[in-house]
């Protein structure tokens, strides 16, 4: 496989979840390219099952899209946080249950063409009822969907989310 070479990177904004960055690279054939990079610190996706079998989603306004979306509860990591603790910590937050059992189903890239976000993927189990404070940002509405109803609705488009859709079928074997 061919080579980038990494010139120079230069900073461009500080935000609160993730910092921009422009870089400059010697393509293999000897041109130079920017790419701006999303910097960010990683996070998670988790699949909340309950007793009943239903999967627990939220549903909440996405500026960025201009609508409510039903999604998988997930988080982003705070600092160098372990993926489980943020697991743990986030399903509290959005969705005000504990799991027992959280078992790490995979990882993935969420858009790696442009932003280093890593995410965590695990199915929460043995859910009880411990809410923490949400963010104060984030007005939340918590869904009860059974598995088999959430992925038909993901195979019909109806779930336009890629975290939710990678999650989904990631953990399909879990379900």
């Amino acid at each position: 496989m061919p080579k980038f070479e990494l010139l120079r990177s230069e900073p461009l904004m500080q935000g609160r979840a993730f910092k921009i960055r422009r870089d400059t690279l010697k393509t293999p054939d000897g041109r130079e390219t920017k790419y701006e990079i999303v910097e960010h610190g990683g996070s998670v996706v988790i699949l909340p099952i309950d007793a009943e079998g239903n999967l627990l989603f939220v549903r909440q306004y996405r500026h960025a899209t201009g609508m409510d979306m039903l999604e998988l509860p997930a988080g982003t990591r705070d600092g160098d946080e372990p993926f489980e603790e943020c697991a743990a910590r986030e399903i509290r937050e959005e969705t005000g249950m504990q799991a027992d059992e959280l078992i790490r189903v995979g990882s993935f890239y969420l858009a790696p063409g442009y932003s280093t976000e890593y995410m965590g993927v695990f199915v929460a189990r043995k859910l009880s009822h411990n809410p923490l404070q949400a963010d104060d940002d984030e007005f939340l509405a918590v869904e009860k969907i059974p598995v088999k109803e959430a992925l038909q609705m993901a195979e019909r488009g109806e779930m336009p989310d890629a975290k939710t859709l990678a999650a989904l079928f990631m953990a399909r074997n879990y379900l």
